[in-house]
């Protein structure tokens, strides 16, 4: 677990969907990226927050910054958390779009929570099938 305060909140199938941490009298939602997902609410405000987001985007491509002269379209293979005293990770690999005839393609182990160098993309990024 990420903070000795944090709860985890999983599905009903055991997916872990992230955590709900006090945040005085109230409680914020946080994803598995370690990004909030709600602001201070009321504790069944922050499940629903949770359950609402899902885990269904961690498979959307993502950017990787600061690797190559451009943006590089990646996707996530292992988000694995802080756990007491042990530093997390986020395990990304160059998106090979499903590619499974291409050789294994490069992959980055980036410090857990997200680190601002991984993003969504956005309508200016490089289109990764042009060279």
């Amino acid at each position: 677990m990420p903070r000795p305060d944090w709860t985890l909140h999983r599905r009903d199938d055991g997916e872990l969907l992230g955590w709900i941490h006090p945040d005085g009298d109230e409680w914020v939602a946080v994803d598995v990226l370690g990004r909030p997902v709600s602001g201070p609410t009321e504790w069944l405000d922050a499940e629903t927050a949770l359950e609402e987001r899902g885990i269904g985007w961690l498979a959307d491509p993502w950017m990787l910054e600061g690797e190559a002269d451009r943006p590089l379209r990646v996707r996530i293979l292992e988000v694995t958390p802080d756990d007491e005293g042990v530093p997390g990770r986020i395990v990304v690999k160059i998106d090979d779009f499903g590619d499974m005839a291409r050789p294994p393609v490069q992959q980055y182990v980036l410090e857990w929570p997200i680190p601002a160098r991984l993003r969504a993309p956005t309508t200016g990024d490089p289109d990764p099938r042009v060279l």
